[in-house]
């Protein structure tokens, strides 16, 4: 039963954004030693572009390098690169890669009618190319190329231009089955290996279980949260989502945020919340806080919503597509670097006149992102034009 609106703690949205702010490890960075941890405690990090996606772990764990986070994907294998939240790429912790998985699984199950259609394909022809996957992927490491042409040899000539897409979408249904996780490159060429053979520990986790599960890591990162913001994020429709909180409802608390009602974890209820730092960090496309923070609007002032939808991705994907400044949990300005050998030219663009504190931390992470690169850094402001 709902309680009356009286009855709920009051949360603003100050608080909020410092909370995921905080969460994010974008306030205090982890420990070098769990860098690992990282992806897990941010619900995974978005790879499309995996030099973001670098960036991304380097903002949020202390003292590390782009080499420190290639060698946890390609020798240690703690991290995996596959197809996560949204069927987007994604790096996930190879510890919890089974439950990831089951839950796209899920989630792939519940709109599996959908799918086929819009691949113009049917359900059993999915089913053929994903276990055609698996048998291909055997033992062994192969390019898009030779996949595709090793699964058309086994199911025919009409799956072959879909397995070449580089949309993936006829990948992804086989890597939540456990059959297939990218291997290292081959040159300029992605490979695909059956990631139930490339990390240690595959098991086999009931689907719905494993959707709760994400839930009650997305709030643990992103809390307090709507079932809409849920759906939005891990692209679920609406009453899906309600489903799953109303799964672990014993478990949620529910607040008012500002007159609309969200939930969080009861075991998060009673946490302190940051105090304002004036934490500023400079963050890639796509990085996770900026695409788990929902409503969007909440991290973006109208000036700063004008000027992104004026500037290259951003009309089209809005702040998500752009690497931009970030200021105790909103989106204070844009950015842009450029490498010329050992030199990272950066330029940043703020939406408003940073203070002498905030130059000396600006420089800082110039600084940062110089160290993680291992090269010298020239920084800038101004327009990115």
């Amino acid at each position: 039963m709902q309680k009356n609106r009286s009855e709920l703690e009051a949360l603003t949205w100050d608080q909020v954004r410092r909370r995921r702010f905080a969460r994010n490890l974008l306030i205090e960075p982890a420990p070098r030693s769990e860098l690992a941890g990282v992806v897990s405690r941010v619900c995974g990090i978005q790879a499309q572009v995996l030099a973001a996606a670098e960036l991304a772990i380097g903002a949020r764990a202390a003292g590390i390098t782009k080499k420190d986070v290639r060698d946890e994907i390609w020798e240690e294998r703690r991290l995996v690169k596959t197809y996560g939240p949204r069927e987007t790429l994604h790096l996930l912790t190879a510890d919890e890669l089974p439950i990831w998985m089951a839950a796209m699984q899920a989630r792939s199950t519940l709109q599996e009618k959908q799918r086929a259609a819009e691949a113009g394909i049917t359900k059993d022809q999915i089913t053929a190319i994903s276990q055609a996957i698996g048998a291909a992927l055997d033992g062994r490491r192969l390019t898009r190329e030779e996949l595709a042409e090793e699964v058309s040899r086994r199911v025919g000539a009409w799956s072959k231009e879909r397995l070449a897409s580089t949309w993936g979408e006829m990948l992804a249904p086989a890597a939540f089955e456990g059959l297939l996780c990218f291997g290292p490159s081959q040159g300029s060429k992605v490979t695909f290996v059956r990631a139930d053979q490339w990390i240690a520990g595959w098991r086999t986790v009931e689907p719905m279980q494993a959707i709760s599960w994400v839930l009650r890591r997305y709030l643990s990162a992103y809390g307090p949260a709507t079932p809409q913001d849920f759906a939005r994020w891990f692209w679920l429709k609406r009453a899906e989502a309600s489903h799953v909180f109303e799964v672990i409802g014993g478990e949620l608390v529910e607040v008012d945020l500002e007159g609309e009602r969200a939930w969080m974890l009861a075991s998060d209820a009673r946490d302190p919340i940051p105090q304002p730092a004036g934490a500023l960090r400079l963050v890639p496309q796509y990085d996770c806080y900026v695409l788990g923070s929902n409503p969007r609007q909440r991290i973006l002032s109208e000036t700063a919503r004008r000027r992104i939808f004026a500037y290259g991705r951003g009309r089209f994907e809005g702040a998500a597509g752009l690497p931009v400044l970030l200021i105790d949990g909103m989106v204070a300005g844009i950015w842009g670097r450029r490498a010329h050998g050992k030199r990272i030219d950066l330029r940043v663009e703020p939406f408003f006149q940073l203070n002498p504190v905030q130059l000396v931390a600006l420089e800082a992470e110039a600084e940062r992102i110089a160290a993680f690169l291992d090269a010298r850094t020239s920084l800038s402001i101004g327009d990115l034009g």
